[in-house]
């Protein structure tokens, strides 16, 4: 079973920025598409953004959109989560997760998962 592993979060205050990132442990990804999710708390979890296995395409919610960009490096096996212009709302645990095809959406219903790696933005 492939296990995500995240890291990169953190305290930071509004406006400020922090990078995720999130490899497999113990296995090479192959063709699997990635995404990144967020759960605040009493809140469902939500679809943040998702990369294909090339990198050329991309989906953002409409909350980041324009502020947080995914990417990915293959040759080191990670995918990344760059945030800028933070805000309150974005406080949450962000999720790492991975399907086993090259593209996915924010619809799609993803195979692996991370434990999750808390950011907390104070105002």
């Amino acid at each position: 079973q492939v296990q995500l592993v995240e890291s990169g979060g953190g305290l930071v205050q509004a406006g400020g920025s922090l990078r995720l990132s999130c490899a497999p442990s113990g296995r090479t990804f192959s063709s699997a598409a990635m995404g990144w999710f967020r759960q605040a708390p009493g809140k469902e979890r939500e679809f943040v953004a998702s990369i294909s296995w090339t990198g050329g395409t991309t989906y953002y919610a409409d909350s980041v959109k324009g502020r947080f960009t995914i990417s990915r490096d293959n040759a080191k096996n990670t995918v990344y989560l760059q945030m800028n212009s933070l805000k309150p709302d974005d406080t949450a645990v962000y999720y790492c997760a991975g399907k086993r095809t090259p593209v996915a959406g924010p619809t799609s219903l993803y195979d692996y998962w991370g434990q999750g790696t808390q950011v907390t933005v104070s105002s």
